[in-house]
């Protein structure tokens, strides 16, 4: 315990003056342990959604109704009818989860994997279910980061559940109000391609984001041609790590998306298909632009290191023109000022002026020659 203290008190007056400095707001250490602390060996520990809001669209070609609910056990008659019912959780809880879970026959792992946090997205086929399981992105204007929110989707016969985490934002706005209109082409088709709605909107809306990281990554460009400094070396390394979490988002969905096409399930209407392939092609798009700024990433680093080496050069190429025009009034005052008794003009009326002329006169003829030699 006394070294615990002592430690502490050691400790602390160094994070009081960082605190004061800033550094770790500057350099970004906390969102690197954020990024990269994910180890799936470990039970993660979610914290329980303090409300759960249930929405429910149950449809078919003719109708439509919508309904809120705050129990589960509320939306457990939708599968019982011949319409397609959207069941979308919003908030997580365990025992909610489970009770839905099990009345829709899920199997158990997938009950694990919707409440699990910072799992990679995947797709899963497990005893009559599709389930899909990624990530909803935001870009927070405010702080310039990535911003992920886990959502699972699990596709039956005639229904479709959506489990999100946060209640306050979601990407599908748009498709609740595709399915208000009457003609609709998502009221006309099955429950999976209410699925590939779902899919479409959220890959979609990764373009938005890297879109809105692309325009802070030009900022930061033209930042660097004009002028490097630590402060562009910290943006530098902030804008790589959400291109981490880009890259780990993204590259997943198109194995995702992969295993839907390659998929044999009796709950993918065939002429379902071709609309994944149009996600697939929409994620090739987006990995490849992911890798285009990682790329354009790696070029400013490089251009920024090479801006500072020429600055430095700049600085060491004045040092040594200085240190040349130097050189010769060091040379001239050490040998007139030896201990010798006989010494050219030593005794001169005039020798003091001549010593100084000299020192004046060879640096001048030495940066003529620098210059007409182009060396500055």
């Amino acid at each position: 315990m006394l070294r615990k203290a002592i430690d502490e008190t050691i400790r602390k007056p160094g994070q009081r003056y960082f605190r004061y400095l800033g550094l770790d707001a500057l350099f970004g250490a906390g969102r690197t342990k954020e990024i990269l602390s994910v180890n799936p060996t470990v039970a993660p520990v979610r914290e329980e959604a303090s409300e759960v809001r249930i929405h429910v669209f149950d449809y078919d070609p003719q109708s439509l109704d919508e309904y809120s609910f705050d129990r589960v056990q509320d939306c457990f008659h939708f599968h019982q009818g011949s319409r397609i019912s959207w069941i979308n959780v919003d908030g997580l809880r365990k025992a909610d989860v489970e009770a839905i879970c099990n009345h829709y026959q899920v199997h158990p792992l997938l009950i694990e994997d919707i409440l699990s946090m910072g799992q990679r997205p995947k797709m899963d086929e497990v005893e009559g279910v599709l389930f899909c399981l990624l990530n909803m992105l935001y870009f927070n204007d405010r702080q310039g980061t990535v911003e992920q929110e886990q959502i699972s989707i699990v596709l039956g016969r005639d229904f479709v559940i959506s489990f999100q985490e946060d209640p306050s934002r979601d990407v599908f706005n748009p498709l609740r109000d595709r399915l208000r209109m009457q003609n609709s082409k998502i009221r006309q088709r099955t429950a999976d391609y209410l699925c590939y709605t779902m899919l479409d909107l959220i890959v979609d809306n990764y373009f938005l984001v890297m879109e809105k990281l692309g325009e802070r990554i030009e900022e930061l460009e033209e930042q660097v041609i004009r002028g490097s400094n630590n402060r562009s070396l910290a943006r530098i390394s902030t804008l790589r790590k959400e291109q981490i979490v880009l890259k780990r988002n993204i590259a997943p969905v198109r194995d995702l998306v992969a295993g839907i096409i390659r998929s044999e399930s009796d709950l993918l209407d065939d002429r379902t298909t071709k609309y994944f392939k149009d996600i697939h092609d929409h994620i090739m798009q987006a990995y490849d632009l992911s890798e285009n700024y990682r790329d354009i990433m790696v070029n400013m680093q490089d251009l920024y290191i090479n801006n500072v080496n020429l600055k430095m050069n700049e600085v060491m190429k004045v040092m040594a023109i200085v240190t040349c025009l130097m050189a010769p009034a060091t040379v001239i005052g050490g040998i007139f000022g030896m201990n010798f008794d006989k010494i050219p003009y030593l005794h001169n009326d005039y020798g003091f002026f001549i010593a100084v002329g000299a020192m004046l006169l060879i640096p001048v003829y030495m940066l003529w020659v620098f210059r007409k030699k182009g060396w500055f």
